[in-house]
């Protein structure tokens, strides 16, 4: 309800300032409620509100912003003025999945390493032992399945060095701390 009232609202605005105005832009980052099949674009039952030419939607705001301005005069400008883009959620998120995921699969084939060597002994599902040195045989059968798809997934499944390894950890453990976990979360 909140959403059609800021389309509606949007749409009141710029039908009664028409005349005083070339273009209105629309800036949303709720494509769920606001866009279509291509979030870059309303969906399609806004489009009496959004025509393109002088109501534009966007689901950025530096898109809106470029949108405005004249680009080669404004990369001019700022070509010598350097400075960090912040990363978006979803590439922040990406990030820590793939960490995560190749975390994970060093100290899977570390478990493996010393299930061959006979420090893990592996047990019958649902024995009552339990340990660093058992593993039940459904629990592994089913970590080989996830250690397959780490394979299938990425190129890079180490292994790695000690300094490497320390760097996957440390990059999983910042990624977690800007989202919220105290440092050194590495848990899964």
């Amino acid at each position: 309800m909140a959403d059609a009232m800021l389309a509606e609202t949007f749409q009141e605005f710029r039908l009664s300032h028409i005349s005083e105005y070339e273009t209105f832009r629309f800036v949303t980052h709720n494509v769920t409620d606001f866009s279509g099949k291509d979030h870059r674009q309303p969906h399609d039952d806004f489009a009496d509100i959004f025509d393109g030419n002088s109501s534009l939607f966007f689901n950025a705001t530096s898109s809106a912003i470029e949108d405005l301005l004249d680009l080669e005069e404004f990369h001019y400008e700022n070509s010598f003025a350097w400075e960090d883009e912040t990363r978006g959620l979803q590439e922040i998120m990406s990030a820590m999945d793939e960490l995560f995921d190749k975390v994970w699969y060093n100290r899977h084939m570390n478990m493996m390493y010393h299930l061959d060597n006979g420090d893990i002994e592996v047990v019958p599902a649902g024995t009552k032992r339990h340990g660093n040195d058992v593993i039940h045989e459904d629990i592994l059968d089913q970590a080989k399945i996830a250690a397959q798809r780490v394979r299938d997934k990425y190129e890079d499944t180490g292994p790695w060095s000690d300094f490497e390894w320390g760097m996957l950890n440390g990059k999983l453990s910042a990624l977690r701390w800007v989202l919220g976990d105290e440092w050194d979360m590495l848990d899964g």
